[in-house]
């Protein structure tokens, strides 16, 4: 019986893309691709540990950039849905494409096509939701912190709407439903891990991680924001859909909401 193959990697997109590279060059019988801290045994099916090369998954990028432009990003905000099992349903994906004439127009008639297609539009509307939800809070040691708690790993994606609109401040954007965060020194951004005693959300009660100006700031807007309101046009419903309930207590003029 020829077994097929689970192959197990670090993560990383480039982990991912390194797997896909080893299953094309050694023509593995794929069963399924696994990171590493979620390894599952498959009936009928060994494992491979697969080491991230950054070369090596540069080749597959680009090899799929070449077939068609657009699946790159498909590919890879579908990557960041972390959706069960969307490694081998990108690696489906990525067959089929690279099977394709160049330039064939993609067949969103095909399961596989479309499923990718829709968790590509969802990690894109949690990175614009996220690209406005966000609200900094001046720390003392003259940090605008936030922290976020998004349906998907979209902090890679926002990265650089913020380095653009705050080139002028140090901020920290955290990830408290994934552990790490995203900091900018004014020079850069890198990706950093926190040993948070409490999460930090927009609360009446304050902290003494947070400048006594910061509240004044708060409480500003929150007066603007309540007398800009005319109750009786006020339509939760609609409300609702543009700011769901969940990102609430990250938003400072929600504060008194939750």
């Amino acid at each position: 019986m020829n077994l097929s193959k689970t192959l197990i990697y670090d993560g990383s997109f480039n982990g991912f893309l390194t797997a896909v590279f080893i299953a094309f060059d050694e023509k593995i019988n794929v069963a399924d691709i696994q990171k590493n801290d979620k390894g599952q045994n498959v009936l009928f099916s060994e494992t491979e540990t697969i080491f991230t090369n950054v070369e090596k998954a540069k080749r597959v990028w680009n090899g799929i950039r070449n077939k068609n432009y657009n699946a790159i990003t498909n590919i890879y905000f579908a990557f960041l849905s972390e959706e069960d099992g969307v490694e081998l349903l990108l690696y489906t994906y990525i067959q089929k494409l690279m099977a394709a004439n160049r330039g064939q127009s993609v067949d969103y008639s095909d399961g596989v096509t479309l499923r990718i297609g829709q968790l590509s539009r969802s990690v894109g509307r949690e990175k614009h939701r996220m690209e406005g939800f966000v609200r900094f809070q001046l720390t003392k040691d003259n940090i605008y912190f936030a922290n976020i708690e998004p349906d998907f790993d979209v902090l890679p994606l926002i990265s650089r709407h913020f380095r653009n609109r705050y080139a002028d401040q140090q901020w920290l954007i955290y990830d408290a439903k994934r552990g790490y965060g995203i900091y900018y020194d004014l020079q850069g951004v890198e990706i950093i891990s926190l040993d948070l005693n409490e999460i930090h959300f927009n609360r009446t009660r304050k902290s003494k991680v947070f400048t006594e100006g910061e509240y004044d700031y708060q409480e500003l807007w929150n007066n603007y924001f309540k007398s800009t309101h005319i109750k009786s046009r006020i339509n939760r419903k609609l409300h609702r859909q543009h700011v769901p309930k969940r990102y609430w207590r990250y938003l400072s003029e929600k504060k008194e909401a939750v």
